[in-house]
């Protein structure tokens, strides 16, 4: 049965009691410490600047494509260049995550923290506010989870029971999103 929005505005507390209790089974993902919701990607706003600078520069690969005869490489900017503009245009999704005696759950991922090697918390108030966790993936083995109004001391706390603190840095796609704003 689909919850009301309204309701959750207005019985926080209760709504996400609801919420919880039935996205969790009881024991499968242990006890839950402490919960929140936060927007799954921040939101900059990008100036006519931003897009006529970006619009130029998606020009200008697709006429060197085209200059030197790669058709395919021209289509593949085109649609890249599309399908970056409708990214950039959706709203993003308030998700639930919550740290449990087993791990960390974001939406309807679990990272047990058996499978994680440590974590990191990025905090520079009025901008970037993450959990950074190493897992043991091979693949992509950095999971960055938005704080939102959380408070970091308290979370930090709480993971620092089950995970070890390794400083990180942030990585070069981490730095160039932060100067883009993307």
């Amino acid at each position: 049965m689909p919850m009301d929005l309204r309701q959750f505005i207005t019985q926080p507390a209760e709504m996400e009691r609801q919420i919880l209790e039935e996205a969790l089974p009881p024991d499968q993902y242990g006890r839950v410490l402490h919960q929140w919701r936060a927007p799954e990607f921040e939101v900059y706003e990008k100036s006519n600047r931003w897009y006529f600078l970006a619009g130029l520069f998606l020009l200008a690969i697709i006429t060197y494509a085209m200059l030197t005869d790669g058709p395919i490489m021209a289509i593949t900017f085109i649609l890249i260049g599309i399908v970056g503009y409708l990214n950039l245009q959706k709203n993003p999704r308030i998700v639930r995550f919550a740290l449990t005696t087993e791990g960390l759950i974001a939406d309807k991922d679990m990272y047990l923290y058996e499978n994680i090697n440590s974590f990191w918390i990025f905090y520079e108030p009025q901008h970037t506010k993450l959990i950074s966790l190493n897992t043991k993936a091979s693949m992509f083995p950095f999971v960055h989870i938005p704080l939102a109004d959380e408070d970091p001391v308290k979370i930090r706390e709480i993971i620092l029971e089950y995970v070890p603190e390794l400083k990180q840095e942030p990585s070069m796609i981490d730095t160039i999103e932060k100067v883009l704003h993307v």
